[in-house]
This record gives structure tokens, sequence and C-alpha cells, in this order.
């Protein structure tokens, strides 16, 4: 399928097929796409906890809305997305040095530039907690788009699920100690034969709409 076909095939699964696993070849594709995935001046404020097993799921459930739980228990596998509760120096630094070990920043110049465009735009959306998080929090839906189109690329159902407690999750994962917040969930896995979002017809409004050409 090219690109547009994808767009139009792809669609929010709302019940998925229990005995089907994403092959781990096909899921390994997956993490690889959230790793590249594109943030505001590389600053990769995000942390994926990753579940494939009943035992983690049945965990995470009292944070789940009732009526998302069946997209957690019966998916392949349920990633939980979280933020960094602060984006803070150590961060930053760590940043910084791995973009020197991969080659992208080969001259003490560069490296200083990059430190410094990247403090700025950190410090710029940074004036309250809220507001960082906030900043954060667009860079992590930015993963999640690229998950959601990788995912139907290669043949894969998924679901985005905002239906659940923030504060319940993190309490559950322990996620203040540990300096992240739970921001949004993606489920993956194959659809079950009675999904009937599958059979509805694409809704979008028409491009005359949305597109000004200036």
């Amino acid at each position: 399928m090219n690109i547009v076909e994808i767009s139009q095939n792809r669609y929010t699964t709302k019940h998925y097929d229990k005995t089907k696993k994403i092959p781990k070849e096909k899921f390994e594709q997956l993490l690889t796409v959230l790793r590249n995935s594109p943030s505001s001046v590389n600053s990769q404020p995000w942390h994926f906890f990753v579940i494939d097993n009943d035992p983690v799921k049945n965990k995470i459930l009292p944070a789940i809305a009732e009526f998302n739980q069946p997209r957690v228990t019966d998916s392949s596998h349920t990633i939980v997305f979280c933020i960094k509760t602060p984006l803070d120096e150590a961060h930053l630094v760590n940043l910084l040095k791995q973009e020197e070990n991969d080659g992208r920043i080969p001259t003490a110049e560069l490296k200083d530039a990059q430190d410094q465009g990247r403090r700025y735009f950190v410090n710029l959306n940074s004036s309250t907690p809220q507001s960082q998080q906030c900043w954060e929090g667009k860079q992590a839906y930015l993963a999640l788009g690229q998950l959601l189109f990788a995912a139907a690329a290669i043949g894969i159902d998924s679901t985005a699920v905002e239906g659940f407690d923030s504060e319940k999750m993190d309490e559950i994962l322990d996620l203040k100690a540990k300096g992240l917040k739970s921001l949004v969930i993606a489920t993956l896995g194959y659809r079950s034969e009675n999904d009937g979002n599958a059979h509805r017809p694409k809704s979008r409004l028409p491009k005359e709409q949305i597109f000004t050409f200036l």
C-alpha cells in the first residue's frame, strides 16, 4: 500500500482478537519507529512502558476506564507513553552525550550551539511545570502518530487510549519516583472478526474546509 491507502484504511480498533500476537520482528520495527520519532530540538522527553503479558495488563486495569479495558486485555501489546517530570539537567546532558557519540556534532562549536539551542527552547517552554509538561506532551503525541501510522503500514491494528486515570496509572507504575508522568496509551494487535468499526466508512471533513492555499 502507498501512504494514501494506509491513511484511508487505518482506523481505531475497538475489538481485538486475543489469540493473535504480533510477531517479535514486527514489534521490534515499531519500537524502532518510536525510538526514531521526531521531537522539538531532539528533546526526546519520553519513556515507554511496554506490556505484553496478562499479569501486568491486569495490574494496570484499575487505571483504565471500564469501556477501554478489553482493548488492553485483548490486544497483543499495550504501550504507556510517559513524559519526564521534570525535563532535568541530567537528561539534557545525556542527550548531548548521545548526539556526540552518534557523530551528530563533530566539533566543539557545533556541540555548544546544539546544547544552547536546545536549552533555549526547553527554557522557553518551562515557565511552569505545567507548561513544560504541555510542551513535552506535544512531542510524545508526535511519537504516537508515528506509531499508529507505522503499525497500519505493516498490517497491525491499533488504538490510542486517553480514557484512563493518569494519576492512578502513575501510582500503579510508581512513576513519580521515576520522574515520569503517564500521558496516553496505545494498544496494538489484530482486530477481531466482530470489530464493527472495521466496516464503517471513514469520515473526514472535506479538504475544501480544512486547507487554505496561500
